[in-house]
């Protein structure tokens, strides 16, 4: 590969590089909130489950998105 083509982070103006990358950004971010609030919708129709379901979901949320940041900071 180029060593050119890897450098277009640090070479490109920040107002393009906002807008092509500010978009699927928030689209990510949108999808993700959806998924926590579905999956609570989920777990609180759960007669077995039922408040408990939705504490432990609460707590198990932040680790996840933890996890996620540090597997993908591993990757640069």
């Amino acid at each position: 590969m180029n060593d050119n083509e890897n450098k277009f982070l640090g070479t490109e103006p920040v107002g393009s590089l906002m807008r092509k990358y500010a978009i699927p950004c928030i689209i990510s971010l949108l999808v993700g909130a959806l998924y926590n609030i579905v999956d609570q919708i989920f777990i609180a129709n759960a007669t077995y489950l039922g408040s408990y379901g939705n504490a432990a979901n609460t707590v198990v949320f932040p680790l996840t998105v933890i996890a996620l940041a540090i597997a993908v900071a591993h990757l640069f």
